[in-house]
């Protein structure tokens, strides 16, 4: 049983679904479903597309250069069949398939991350813009008073300053 991948989207092609489209060059093409077989008709550009996984890799939401990757190149190689090569090619393939799915998530959380650090900069934009609506009118309110009597002793001292000056004969000497 062969599992084939869509030419269009890239998904998989179960053994007696989708549709095969022979060119004049006998070049097969395989498509998981009308839909795919009709964009590639249009002559749709399949990295433009946003739904295939071509449009996903170009744009980087997914994994793109990942050495896992390798074990999945079709090899045309006939090998004689021995239980023993097959019962490790089929416990290194659910290893494969473990590694690569670790990655993947590692690859997703790093790409939610930027979004998270983003987020977090326009809401400290927003609170320092929007500040009159969250703090309240009597927040602060004795800092205030304190920093008004401070003030106006600082007035009286300089008129009473003034007054000395003026009184010694408005001459000052250093």
């Amino acid at each position: 049983m062969r599992i084939e991948t869509c030419y269009f989207c890239s998904s998989r092609i179960y053994p007696g679904h989708g549709i095969q489209f022979v060119r004049n060059d006998c070049k097969i093409f395989k498509f998981c479903r009308s839909k795919c077989h009709a964009a590639f008709k249009k002559k749709k550009n399949p990295r433009k597309t946003k739904w295939t996984k071509a449009y996903r890799k170009t744009v980087g939401k997914e994994l793109t250069i990942d050495p896992s990757f390798e074990f999945e190149k079709r090899r045309n190689v006939p090998v004689k069949y021995d239980r023993e090569t097959w019962t490790k090619a089929v416990e290194a393939m659910k290893k494969v398939n473990t590694i690569k799915t670790k990655r993947q998530n590692a690859y997703i959380m790093q790409r939610l991350r930027k979004g998270r650090e983003l987020e977090n900069e326009r809401d400290i934009k927003e609170v320092q813009r929007d500040m009159s609506l969250i703090r309240s009118p009597a927040a602060g309110l004795k800092e205030r008073k304190a920093a008004e009597a401070e003030l106006e002793n600082m007035q009286e001292s300089d008129v009473e300053m003034e007054e000395g000056i003026v009184e010694d004969g408005g001459e000052v000497t250093l």
